[in-house]
């Protein structure tokens, strides 16, 4: 059996193994350090696989139980999972930029009974698993997403037509928007809204998608607000990761807060809800689909993650950690001024990728 996958497919495998391992879930700090005084002890991870079966691994001192639809098959020693986890943490190390193989891991699925290397999901959950508080000895099922620092660095929040965000273009003539449309530099996008700005002014109106702006809205009256002051500042190159574009929207604080903090405060728990559930086009209820938090597969092999009771250190890891970027003008339809009603209006995108 040939299977292939990218470097971040591969470690939501190698974190499945490492999880079942160790038997135990590492809090991360703010700077994605192991607190190894806080963790939580993980009783069985579920997964999905196939939409009508599924797998339990029971975890135990010596090993864990592989149970399918409530029937042992298996028992897999801790031995045998750690050199696994070394075999597939070597291979995602040594592999392509693209998809490869890596030699013998799908005998270890086979063993587990696993078919593909990433589990069957519809939401934001990469991986379930049912831990004990040693503190409440409560003992919930929680959903985490997974982000691996051994491959290239994923997006938080992927552009589309629904991550647009509408601006009315003041003070240009017909002739401004031929010219500034016919601008194909290199740097179009800068370009462009350099020339804008130099003769006009950019006057945001609103999110394009109704979905989106409603989910913002949830999560703040005035994000949207928020995010586009800070949209403007990136596609004038003034910043473009999120700390710094927080700084400056602090700094000039066009909402008129009475101190410094809102807008830091306001956009973290912007990034937190994308992080854990929010998708722009859908609408969202406000409650988190990865419910348990962030599982992080670090350069070294340590598998720590972001649960619900350090959220503030994950919040604070989010904004440290990422930046925004450019997408395809074309695919996602922005940066060209077009006129309605004899105004002139351009879109501007939004995507957010970990640093």
């Amino acid at each position: 059996m040939k299977i292939s996958g990218n470097r971040g497919e591969w470690s939501e495998l190698y974190a499945l193994v490492e999880l079942l391992h160790t038997g135990r879930l590492y809090a991360a700090d703010e700077n994605v350090n192991r607190i190894n005084d806080i963790y939580f002890p993980i009783l069985r991870i579920l997964r999905q696989k196939d939409s009508a079966k599924q797998i339990d691994y029971i975890i135990h001192e010596d090993g864990v139980d592989v149970i399918l639809d409530g029937e042992k098959i298996s028992h897999i020693s801790k031995s045998y999972l750690n050199r696994s986890k070394l075999l597939i943490y070597k291979g995602i190390l040594s592999g392509a930029d693209r998809s490869f193989e890596i030699d013998g891991v799908p005998e270890v699925m086979e063993e587990m009974q696993i078919d593909k290397i990433k589990a069957s999901s519809a939401d934001k959950a990469d991986i379930v698993m049912q831990i004990h508080d040693i503190h409440t000895g409560y003992e919930p099922i929680c959903g985490f997403s997974i982000k691996s620092e051994l491959g290239n660095p994923p997006t938080l929040l992927n552009a589309s037509g629904a991550t647009n965000f509408l601006f009315e273009v003041k003070g240009i003539t017909d002739d401004d928007m031929k010219r500034f449309n016919a601008i194909d530099s290199r740097n179009k996008i800068l370009d462009r809204i350099s020339a804008i700005t130099d003769k006009g002014e950019m006057k945001f109106v609103h999110a394009v998608n109704d979905n989106f702006s409603s989910n913002l809205m949830l999560i703040d009256s005035y994000m949207e607000d928020i995010i586009a002051n800070m949209l403007l500042d990136y596609y004038q190159d003034k910043a473009s990761s999120c700390k710094a574009l927080v700084d400056l929207v602090e700094e000039k604080n066009p909402l008129g807060y009475p101190r410094k903090g809102f807008y830091e405060y306001k956009f973290k728990k912007f990034l937190c809800s994308v992080a854990l559930g929010m998708m722009p086009s859908k609408e969202w209820d406000g409650h988190d689909e990865a419910n348990g938090g962030y599982v992080i597969v670090k350069e070294d092999g340590d598998v720590l993650a972001y649960h619900i009771y350090n959220r503030n250190a994950f919040e604070t890891y989010l904004l440290n950690n990422t930046k925004l970027e450019r997408g395809s003008t074309s695919r996602h339809g922005f940066a060209q001024i077009y006129k309605n009603s004899d105004k002139f209006y351009i879109n501007l995108n939004l995507q957010i990728r970990f640093i």
